[in-house]
């Protein structure tokens, strides 16, 4: 294992983000993030990580970009929504309990490895209640001008510290730890 935290079973945000600051073009489009980054790219990623949780809405995005082999293996994939879709996938479990119990149930799953947090609302939501460890940022050479920002203006200050940066070709990979501190939780 590296000393930058793969593999430690830790609850990390994983996105790609345009250098503008945004995580999905308008309408949520996100097939820009598939010219730039491949799983190739990050195979020790994937191999740290056990599960993912994953936001309703992101899960959408990635059904409808499934022709653009844009396949990624980091383990089971829980998707926390509301209300599951009435047709069942077989290849993801749908959550509708607490956030808590959700991060619980796929930390679970991840059987000691790196738990990845996707999409936008369900990250915010755990940074809020200080349920993350790290934030891995593949930060892309393009510039959207709108769509879906890194994290939403209600999200308030969370204190970072960063401990590894890489360049790769075109992609410069962020790394950091999150400060613990008391969180209020949402109601």
């Amino acid at each position: 294992m590296s000393d930058t935290g793969f593999g430690t079973g830790k609850v990390v945000v994983n996105r790609a983000m345009s250098l503008d600051g945004f995580i999905a073009g308008p309408d949520h489009a996100m097939d820009w993030i598939a010219e730039h980054l491949t799983a190739a790219e990050v195979p020790e990623v994937m191999a740290a990580t056990g599960a993912m949780l994953i936001g309703r809405g992101t899960y959408e995005v990635a059904k409808r970009m499934a022709d653009q082999d844009t396949a990624y293996d980091g383990g089971a994939q829980f998707v926390l929504t509301h209300k599951p879709p009435a047709e069942p996938d077989p290849t993801v479990t749908f959550l509708t309990c607490g956030l808590e119990e959700a991060v619980a149930t796929a930390r679970s799953a991840a059987d000691g490895k790196n738990l990845e947090i996707l999409g936008a609302d369900v990250a915010a939501q755990c940074l809020r209640r200080g349920l993350v460890d790290e934030i891995l940022v593949y930060v892309l050479p393009v510039l959207l001008g709108d769509g879906v920002r890194f994290s939403p203006p209600s999200l308030g200050r969370i204190d970072l510290e960063p401990f590894s940066n890489t360049q790769s070709g075109a992609i410069t990979t962020l790394r950091f730890r999150v400060r613990k501190q008391a969180r209020p939780s949402d109601s």
